[in-house]
């Protein structure tokens, strides 16, 4: 799956350009990525690292003495890599995910496969016809006002509540190997009520559509066995939480990392007060 045609890669994450003023605009995920703290990831990397360890006892021993250095390569990289590869797995099956649901070919992919089959179970058990349901997949909507600018998943009604009413869903896919399809982060939410605030979704062309006033707001996991999906919030306070995020990301990508130090005053080799010449 290609990047939304109007985000940039910055030495700062993602941004949007704003085709009507030339702005780059924070995307919602690199906000989020910026200023909620990763904490469960320091004991997971360090879980890798031992599992490593423990897996490749004849590599430490070679190596222990003789290249230090190519050992904690090693050992460090276990995690970058199977990190690379979910995110490069969750690419590949959110490009499946919206081939399958605006009808076109599905890439052949035998590991994003099983994902993109849950997610079919999904839109069966949904009774999800894409011609009369799906009002847009993969849509970028920015906000001027406070200065961001994001890509939703899916659009999609929905019969859902007591009365089984069509609502109008934003949905975003989140794929895992290994968490619970139930699970799911805070992040998420603040990551669905952003979208949801969107002032008007950007086309390619640059061309701009009012958003759709979005009813509900759900994750849609993805497993290779099993899916779930999840209603959350995205309300007015997950919203107010978001908005006041966007300034602390965008001083923090502006702010420098370097201050020049003060040196020593004119007078600091002077004797002080009472001591001897």
């Amino acid at each position: 799956m290609t990047d939304p045609f109007w985000a940039r890669h910055t030495d700062h994450g993602r941004y949007y350009l704003d085709p009507a003023t030339g702005e780059l605009l924070p995307s919602v995920t690199n906000v989020i990525g910026t200023c909620v703290a990763k904490e469960r990831l320091v004991p997971w990397a360090a879980k890798i690292t031992a599992e490593w360890a423990a897996d490749h006892p004849d590599e430490i021993r070679d190596h222990v003495g003789a290249d230090r250095a190519a050992l904690i390569r090693a050992m460090t990289g276990a995690h970058v890599a199977i990190t690379e590869h979910a995110m490069d797995l969750g690419t590949r099956v959110h490009a499946g995910a919206e081939a399958k649901v605006l009808g076109a070919p599905v890439p052949d992919d035998s590991e994003a496969a099983p994902y993109l089959c849950q997610l079919d179970k999904w839109l069966t058990a949904w009774r999800v016809d894409p011609d009369r349901d799906i009002e847009a997949a993969e849509l970028t909507v920015i906000n001027r006002t406070v200065g961001f600018a994001g890509t939703g998943d899916l659009l999609v009604w929905l019969r859902t509540g007591r009365l089984r009413r069509r609502q109008l869903w934003l949905i975003d896919y989140k794929s895992s190997a290994t968490r619970p399809a139930s699970s799911v982060y805070p992040e998420y939410d603040l990551q669905l009520g952003a979208l949801r605030n969107g002032e008007t979704v950007l086309l390619p062309d640059g061309t701009e559509l009012p958003m759709p006033r979005v009813q509900r707001a759900g994750i849609l996991n993805l497993r290779a066995r099993s899916h779930a999906f999840v209603p959350m919030p995205a309300n007015d306070a997950t919203w107010n939480a978001f908005r006041n995020l966007v300034p602390v990301a965008r001083w923090l990508h502006d702010a420098p990392t370097t201050h020049p130090a003060l040196k020593p005053p004119p007078w600091a080799d002077e004797p002080t007060t009472g001591e001897a010449a």
